[in-house]
């Protein structure tokens, strides 16, 4: 089996590669190989790339992630959310190839409380989710065979994420003040890469499992409840922190401005998923403790 994967160098793209490795031979892809076209924004190159190496599994971990700046650049979001995935789902129609896509709780418009299923209206907020939710049609009209993923709040070791800057602020100030009416589920990259692969082998023996999925870890919390997760367990491993638990102050999102709005409720209900493939989600903490352990014995 051949596999080309897209975005090698993101946070998931980089656990793929890994995840990936023992189903197939991988071509994995960033935005900057050379040979073949790994980038999003090239439609011509990216339909090339995949009638040349003709794989039998693309999987697209290459997105537009800039949620903020997305608002001031729809155009260019747009062209890699949406027109990469649509070349891509083109081309593997085109092959019979299976196209693995990754998606988010943006397309979502984060009201209620109940987590969201994946039949559920969409209503994006910001540019970044109505791109996505763009990508997501142009995948599902191409009628190619594909597994689209939702996922929120990820995170990983490699790189700079919400943990580390929560870490090097509170060991900085004293108090801190954390949005806490956005609640949903950090999930890790290597989760994500973990569940794709498993899925990717039993979709290829069972095309009818093909489909949408919402992919998240168990349990929700806020950013302030992260936040809050996070420095304890550092204060436990014996790190500098300043911040008391007291001083960590709960605040809305309305004390941050920002140009893109973020949904409150970003609840991905994953028993679609768990009862397709026969997964169980680990809690948001286990994979947080995770990270946290390899961070604080580098």
């Amino acid at each position: 089996m051949k596999i080309l994967l897209l975005g090698k160098n993101g946070q998931v793209g980089w656990e793929l590669q890994r995840s990936l490795a023992p189903l197939g031979e991988l071509i994995a892809l960033g935005s900057d190989s050379r040979g073949l076209c790994g980038d999003l924004r090239d439609a011509a190159g990216l339909a090339a790339t995949v009638r040349a190496v003709a794989p039998d599994v693309i999987v697209n971990a290459a997105a537009y992630t800039a949620v903020d700046k997305a608002e001031s650049e729809a155009e260019a979001c747009r062209t890699v959310n949406a027109g990469g995935p649509a070349v891509l789902a083109q081309e593997a129609a085109r092959l019979g190839a299976l196209l693995v896509h990754y998606s988010t709780d943006y397309v979502f418009d984060g009201a209620g409380e109940a987590p969201w299923v994946e039949d559920a209206a969409t209503g994006p907020l910001n540019v970044y989710g109505q791109t996505k939710l763009e990508g997501e049609q142009a995948i599902v009209a191409s009628a190619c065979r594909h597994l689209i993923f939702r996922t929120s709040w990820v995170y990983a070791a490699r790189g700079g994420n919400f943990a580390k800057t929560m870490l090097r602020l509170a060991g900085e100030r004293e108090r801190l003040s954390v949005v806490s009416d956005q609640l949903g589920a950090p999930t890790a990259a290597e989760l994500i890469a973990d569940v794709t692969a498993h899925a990717v082998r039993a979709t290829l023996r069972q095309p009818g499992l093909a489909g949408v999925y919402h992919l998240a870890a168990a349990g929700t919390t806020s950013w302030h409840g992260y936040a809050g997760f996070v420095i304890e367990q550092a204060r436990r491993a014996g790190m500098p922190i300043k911040v008391a638990p007291e001083a960590i102050a709960a605040v809305g999102s309305d004390a941050f401005p920002t140009p893109a709005a973020r949904p409150r409720n970003s609840r991905l209900a994953t028993d679609k998923l768990q009862s397709a493939f026969g997964l169980v989600m680990p809690p948001w903490q286990a994979g947080v403790e995770r990270m946290l352990t390899e961070f604080f014995e580098k």
